[in-house]
């Protein structure tokens, strides 16, 4: 006799997300109390450049999903310049732990956007070393 197992777990946090011109807001059930704000982990991680990795790696996937046949045809799609979303999709062939050390807030010098999607060799030896 075997048992069955569900194959995927639900989990329902009772949330609305309340839109407000120019962000969204979180709005938590009435006497759940947020997070306090000691209880949160500090990031030192440049905003730009998680956003940069974020789109980068977005724009990465709907190439892969052939949603553009090609970086002219997103690039024109999107509203940006053809060499800047060139250089903004170099950021998906990062070595995973720069990644995730950007990501993080900790690399071992901090990187700002325009310094690290100036041109950076394929090999992830290589780029470690260049960014060390």
């Amino acid at each position: 006799m075997s048992a069955t197992h569900p194959a995927s777990l639900t989990v329902q946090v009772p949330l609305r997300i309340r839109r407000r011109p120019g962000r969204k807001t979180v709005v938590t059930p009435e006497g759940v109390s947020p997070a306090s704000p000691t209880s949160a982990i500090p990031t030192r991680a440049d905003p730009a450049l998680v956003k940069a990795l974020a789109r980068a790696f977005r724009y990465q996937r709907m190439l892969d999903e052939g949603q553009y046949a090609s970086i002219t045809e997103m690039a024109e799609a999107e509203r940006l310049d053809r060499g800047y979303m060139g250089r903004l999709l170099q950021l998906t062939l990062l070595a995973p732990d720069i990644v995730e050390a950007l990501l993080d807030g900790q690399p071992s010098e901090p990187l700002h956007l325009p310094s690290l999607i100036a041109s950076l060799p394929a090999s992830w030896a290589q780029q470690r070393s260049a960014l060390a």
